[in-house]
């Protein structure tokens, strides 16, 4: 049974093994991983995964001034199998949920029921009404993940990535 958990620094073996199955070069949303981020070795690890969640905070906690996240690794019998964030400060290009899994673990209906959980953590904890999820136009199994979920597609805005399906998804209270 998957579960969503904070990133923690137990699990490099894992994250490693996950990372590697996207392959190089390829964007693992949900993550906030950079192309300059050094996760390979421990004490890069350890930074990354503390920069990660160094702003996280329990519910009903005001929110930190800066931008920061709820960060969950998608995990699975010790294997990391993606990660999910729900920005708790609007961003209107990078939306306010980010998600991935792994290829090897696609087809499953994990990044569905991790939106799930999510949606109501936006709605619960932060009080949100909606909440804004974009995707690559040519996603199509995201764009049906986010619809799955309610979303409603606003349009596709050109982006320095490509063209953007940009979805809303109301949060009934």
């Amino acid at each position: 049974m998957p579960e969503l958990i904070l990133p923690t620094v137990r699990l490099h073996a894992a994250f490693l093994d996950c990372r590697d199955d996207w392959g190089p070069g390829l964007h693992e949303d949900g993550f906030g991983l950079r192309a300059d981020d050094d996760v390979d070795s421990p004490d890069g690890f350890a930074a990354w995964v503390r920069e990660r969640v160094r702003l996280t905070h329990p519910a009903g906690d005001p929110c930190p001034d800066e931008q920061h996240a709820s960060p969950r690794w998608i995990v699975e019998d010790g294997r990391v199998l993606g990660a999910i964030a729900l920005r708790h400060r609007f961003d209107d290009e990078l939306g306010q949920i980010g998600y991935g899994v792994r290829p090897s673990a696609r087809r499953r209906g994990l990044a569905g029921w991790a939106l799930g959980e999510m949606l109501t953590e936006a709605r619960v904890v932060l009080g949100l009404d909606r909440v804004l999820i974009p995707c690559l136009a040519d996603n199509i199994a995201s764009a049906r993940t986010i619809e799955r979920n309610g979303g409603v597609l606003e349009g596709i805005r050109d982006t320095e990535d490509g063209p953007v399906r940009r979805y809303w998804i109301a949060l009934d209270r």
